[in-house]
């Protein structure tokens, strides 16, 4: 993380004499996660890059030894607690979506290696996937068989809506089905998906937080993979209708009023965006039996991977619509907590 200026160190302080939007505070400058440990990235980074990979068939020399200090650096810290996707104030935690994350960077980095032949690699990386995964497996999961926040709690978190979309589990694993089904059914206000329910992690924050946007869209494409098409277009509809005049999202949305929060726009809450709709729209071309990953769903023995593919993105998603789309009301928040438009707190309230 870096200052606007390329500064390195964002030490956090608060302004107490000011207020934000609508009497938003706290007011803050710099940014605490700056000295966070958070383990998720690395498996993004591969994933972004194994996906630009696939699609161009290559991968330019330069970037290999860059791949592999990420990969070795997940393989080093993998067993270590950190403060998670969510960038959590409080006490570091064996976070499930990081370990499944530390997965992806050991998995993807072992598919490239493979594309390059370069077998040692992919053989000791391929075994350290397996060894992420049955940890995850032992430890992440509750007694009803679905995946918890971390490995020391029953509560739910959205990140884990990731698990089928990165291909961690086939999407008709029951572990699976039931971890999705559940975020939706209790991990939602209103319809719309929570991070996290605040009374149950310790984020070290204050005030009321809205739904994510991004994890509203993340439960609309695991849907989508787990064979409850109808569910997800339906969601997928709601949030469309609760873009802004501009067609875009900010970070949070109020369940309640269908106020936009926070950062706006959030660039990743339009990723996701994208790729729910690919998933509904190729869902109903194909089935939703068929729908095209995120990611490869190729088997780990495979010795050579499937090109992975998108369908460019088609007809608008109400156009076969026999019912308007469901709306959200319009009343505005009361002022003055951290979750307040404009509190500027990236990710948190």
């Amino acid at each position: 993380m870096y200052g606007i200026g390329g500064e390195r160190e964002l030490s956090e302080r608060t302004l107490d004499h000011l207020h934000g939007y609508e009497g938003a505070r706290p007011v803050r400058v710099g940014n605490a996660a700056y000295k966070q440990r958070q383990h998720d990235m690395w498996g993004a980074v591969l994933d972004s890059v194994y996906l630009h990979t696939k699609s161009r068939d290559r991968l330019d020399d330069r970037i290999w030894p860059m791949l592999v200090r990420q990969v070795e650096a997940a393989l080093a810290h993998w067993r270590e607690p950190d403060r998670g996707i969510w960038e959590v104030r409080g006490e570091p935690k064996h976070f499930t979506s990081s370990k499944v994350m530390c997965w992806v960077a050991a998995d993807r980095g072992a598919r490239l290696a493979r594309l390059r032949e370069d077998y040692e690699y992919a053989t000791r990386w391929q075994a350290a996937a397996d060894e992420i995964k049955a940890d995850v497996l032992a430890n992440g999961l509750d007694d009803r068989g679905i995946f918890t926040q971390h490995y020391d709690t029953r509560a739910l978190d959205a990140s884990l809506l990731l698990m089928p979309l990165v291909r961690f589990l086939p999407a008709n694993d029951e572990r699976v089905k039931r971890t999705v089904m559940a975020i939706a059914d209790d991990l939602t206000e209103n319809g719309l998906v929570l991070r996290y329910r605040t009374a149950e992690t310790d984020d070290g924050l204050q005030g009321k937080e809205g739904s994510f946007t991004i994890c509203s869209f993340w439960l609309v494409s695991a849907l989508v993979e787990i064979g409850e098409l109808p569910r997800a277009r339906r969601l997928c509809e709601r949030l469309l209708s609760a873009a802004s005049p501009l067609g875009l999202y900010a970070e949070e949305i109020d369940p309640e009023t269908g106020r936009h929060w926070g950062n706006y726009p959030q660039a990743f809450t339009h990723l996701a965006l994208i790729n729910a709709v690919i998933h509904v729209i190729d869902a109903e071309h194909r089935g939703a039996s068929a729908a095209m990953p995120l990611s490869p769903r190729v088997a780990v023995s495979d010795a050579a991977d499937e090109m992975d593919s998108r369908l460019p993105i088609g007809p608008t998603l109400g156009e076969s619509t026999p019912e308007p789309s469901p709306t959200l009301p319009s009343k505005p928040p009361g002022p003055g907590s951290d979750a307040s438009p404009g509190g500027g707190e990236t990710p948190a309230r």
